[in-house]
């Protein structure tokens, strides 16, 4: 199993980032929250790994912190919920709202997350608050966003779409986002679009 890649960005979206390791392309699928604190294309990373196996395919989920990783791991343990939704999850609530919700049973904020149905949130509050109660709020790097080349208005929409949103639903919740906070970084900007489509 792959535990662990170092090398450096061919690529990367929002969803996913190719590794250069060696001239070997690997494609891993990445949370949001990686992929805010991702370099350049051609920058140097390291990314602990999740290897899933399925009959049909091998896919690679990278992380930068252990604790990131962790809380995946965790919600890849109950009922019903794949690493793809895991990652979703984690890219649609910053970790330690995540866990707080977990904590006080908040159905409502867990199922504002795109993709997570009321008994899906039932379950993650009911497998997981106690088994995440002693944890203490992930110790992620909160650096800036790395700079893109894209307007900041491109990088949302395709964050949003990669999310699950409509191109419709994307365009309303980034407008809205630049309209009220277009100074912010591209994290707050992310964040607030969010918040706008959780409303409607």
């Amino acid at each position: 199993m792959i535990a662990q890649l170092s090398g450096r960005i061919l690529r990367k979206t929002p969803q996913e980032v190719v590794v250069d390791v060696s001239g070997v392309g690997y494609r891993v699928l990445i949370p949001l929250s990686t992929f805010y604190r991702l370099g350049e294309q051609g920058a140097e990373i390291s990314l602990r790994i999740h290897t899933h196996v399925r009959e049909d395919a091998l896919s690679l989920f990278g992380f930068l912190t252990a604790s990131e990783q962790g809380l995946f791991e965790h919600l890849i343990a109950v009922g019903g919920v794949g690493p793809k939704l895991a990652v979703n999850i984690l890219s649609g609530i910053e970790a330690g709202e995540l866990l707080a919700a977990l904590r006080s049973g908040d159905l409502g904020r867990l199922t504002r997350v795109p993709g997570v149905g009321k008994k899906t949130a039932e379950r993650l509050v009911l497998e997981l608050r106690e088994k995440l109660s002693a944890l203490a709020v992930p110790d992620m790097d909160r650096g800036e966003a790395a700079a893109s080349a894209a307007t900041p208005k491109d990088d949302l929409l395709s964050a949003l779409v990669h999310l699950g949103y409509s191109r419709g639903e994307a365009e309303r919740g980034a407008e809205r986002a630049l309209r009220e906070d277009g100074d912010g970084r591209f994290e707050d900007l992310l964040r607030h679009a969010l918040r706008v489509l959780a409303t409607r």
